[in-house]
């Protein structure tokens, strides 16, 4: 069955529908690059030139449904990054960035989307710009190997496509130009129909978290231990995972710090010295060369990043495991389990929550 964000897509339609489409209307754009007017106006000019392209009739239902869909939330926080400043110019920095957390939030709480379909179209959100600003980036390489992890380069091109000539600008030809420039240096570094292989794990993991990686070096696979770090928001069922999988190796758990010390899991100060006590145990394994599991949500990309920094600084190969249920079976999960969280901690973690990508372990296991 063909996954749908909704059957109609009329756009007074999908005003009456979503909120989020009716706040489009009131977010102003700069008349230099958007004369066309506001964001709705824009919106839906993109999606016009989307449906017109060649390229996007070719594609599947299922293809065009997630592109389209991308194309429809690609500037939906347009509504809370907007400002203009004393002169006159209107700017929305981060928009791509924050939009992308409430397209997962939207595709996971509102709109139940397959987790493979629905990471694609935060990704399409989160980069519909890079192929303009490619060149730019300190590492264009480094980049688009990263993100073609993420979506198909193509789609991405038709998107980018789509929201410049969905625009009245001056400039309009040289962004269409910077185009087609993209699609030739992802072709030729090899990402362009499908993300480059790498020999190993490590060696993918190597150049993507060192910052003079080379991407044909091939680093000897010298681990001492191996790290399970679990991530997941609070009752997704990490623990089910650990009581399933645990091959007689420790856990280190911040849940069960908490109760021992009598620590509510919303107190932020005390949670610090939790963090620390659990890396102190951590250290303890990892100078050991000893396997262990590392339980908590883990629901940010820094979060990650500095345990991951951690382990692998002694030397351990990490596994990163996500885990997700659909979102009713989670809330009722939560509801459930010993030790609930209020509603209102779990929206906010929602909203904080970015899914582990490819390159931030040595490997990535989706539970979903």
């Amino acid at each position: 069955m063909e996954w749908k964000l909704t059957a109609d897509k009329d756009w007074l339609k999908l005003e009456k529908q979503f909120s989020w489409v009716a706040d489009m209307q009131n977010v102003p754009q700069d008349p230099v690059h958007h004369a066309e007017g506001n964001v709705a106006i824009h919106t839906q000019l993109v999606l016009e030139q989307l449906q017109q392209s060649s390229d996007y009739r070719g594609l599947n239902r299922q293809r065009q449904e997630l592109l389209w869909t991308a194309a429809l939330l690609h500037d939906v926080e347009k509504r809370s990054t907007t400002s203009v400043d004393g002169k006159g110019r209107v700017s929305s920095p981060g928009h791509a960035r924050k939009g992308a957390q409430t397209a997962r939030q939207i595709l996971f709480r509102d709109v139940e989307t397959p987790f493979a379909l629905r990471e694609e179209i935060v990704g399409l959100v989160r980069y519909h710009g890079l192929p303009l600003w490619l060149m730019d980036k300190v590492d264009p390489m480094r980049s688009a190997l990263e993100v073609s992890l993420r979506v198909n380069m193509p789609e991405l091109k038709l998107l980018a496509e789509a929201d410049a000539k969905g625009r009245i600008c001056r400039d309009q030809n040289a962004l269409l130009d910077v185009l087609e420039l993209f699609e030739l240096y992802t072709r030729e570094i090899g990402c362009w129909y499908s993300p480059r292989s790498f020999a190993t794990l490590n060696a993918q993991f190597t150049y993507f978290n060192k910052a003079d990686g080379y991407v044909d070096y091939v680093p000897f696979d010298r681990f001492r231990s191996k790290v399970t770090m679990l991530a997941g928001l609070p009752g997704m069922g990490k623990d089910h995972y650990v009581t399933n999988h645990n091959e007689d190796i420790p856990v280190i758990s911040l849940d069960d710090i908490r109760r021992r010390y009598s620590i509510d899991p919303t107190d932020r100060k005390r949670n610090g010295w939790v963090v620390q006590q659990a890396k102190e145990q951590a250290k303890i394994y990892l100078r050991r060369g000893q396997d262990f599991i590392w339980n908590a949500t883990n629901i940010t990309t820094l979060m990650r990043q500095q345990l991951i920094d951690l382990f692998v600084s002694y030397q351990a190969y990490v596994k990163l495991v996500y885990i997700e249920k659909p979102y009713s079976q989670w809330r009722l999960q939560n509801r459930n389990r010993a030790y609930p969280l209020p509603d209102v901690v779990l929206d906010k973690m929602l909203h904080n929550l970015e899914v582990p990508q490819l390159t931030e372990a040595h490997e990535v296991l989706y539970l979903v």
